[in-house]
């Protein structure tokens, strides 16, 4: 058992710290919401890997293997996610470029007022003061921790490739004599501690650097980045499912 657990945990580091959705959902989590959702969405990943790992002893990832239509239908779901999860991103750099202009013209307007104009410094029609900076992020942007968690779990649960993998790699580290149930969540149970470990990482690395990654054109470009991985790896589930 012992030698197992060391043969899949050499694996399972493989299989973690490759690019694919999980990474550029808790990137992403942790730009426009903070480190706690972050977390959160590296924790809903995590679930959903027991999720596969329950399914796959029951049998279920066998019956998807086998049934093309199961299959497909659970793909082109997970690429369907991916894709808005993707939009949503780009959405977001869209938005912040507009604030961005809306700022800079509030700016140009002020510096043109005229040096002791009694309007000088008042709140304008919209009610935001002149010059004032407009956030980056607005509320609908933002995810709550537990909105962040059900991101990462639908991420990680409509992918059916997780399934397959555990159904073809995990046996092979499972002992004759071992229980099958038990063994299984144990090992899903080492790919999950990876995986908090590494996105946990990546969302504790991100907020250290939030000085950096707030900057507005830093920002639209990693949401315009982020958003163009997800819709492309979204696109390419869908074009693979399609042949």
């Amino acid at each position: 058992m012992f030698s197992s657990l060391l043969g899949f945990t050499a694996v399972a580091i493989l299989l973690t710290v490759s690019p694919g959705p999980d990474f550029a959902v808790v990137l992403r989590t942790s730009l426009g919401s903070g480190r706690r959702p972050a977390l959160c969405s590296a924790l809903g990943i995590a679930a959903g890997c027991f999720v596969w790992g329950l399914a796959g002893a029951a049998g279920l990832t066998a019956m998807l293997s086998a049934s093309r239509a199961a299959y497909d239908a659970l793909r082109i779901a997970g690429a369907l996610y991916l894709m808005w999860l993707g939009f949503q991103a780009l959405r977001s750099a869209r938005r912040s470029a507009k604030a961005a202009r809306e700022a800079k013209a509030s700016r140009t307007e002020a510096g043109s007022t005229e040096a002791g104009s009694t309007e000088a410094g008042s709140t304008e029609a919209d009610g935001t003061e002149t010059g004032a900076p407009v956030p980056e992020t607005g509320p609908a942007d933002r995810q709550s921790p537990l909105q962040a968690f059900r991101t990462g779990l639908l991420t990680n649960v409509l992918n059916p490739k997780v399934g397959v993998v555990y159904m073809s790699l995990l046996p092979q580290f499972i002992p004759h004599d071992a229980p099958v149930v038990t063994t299984t969540l144990l090992l899903v149970a080492v790919h999950a501690v990876l995986g908090l470990v590494w996105l946990g990482g990546i969302a504790l690395a991100v907020h250290r650097a939030r000085a950096f990654f707030q900057r507005p054109h830093v920002r639209r470009r990693m949401d315009q980045a982020t958003g163009g991985v997800l819709l492309a790896l979204g696109a390419a589930v869908g074009v693979e499912t399609a042949r």
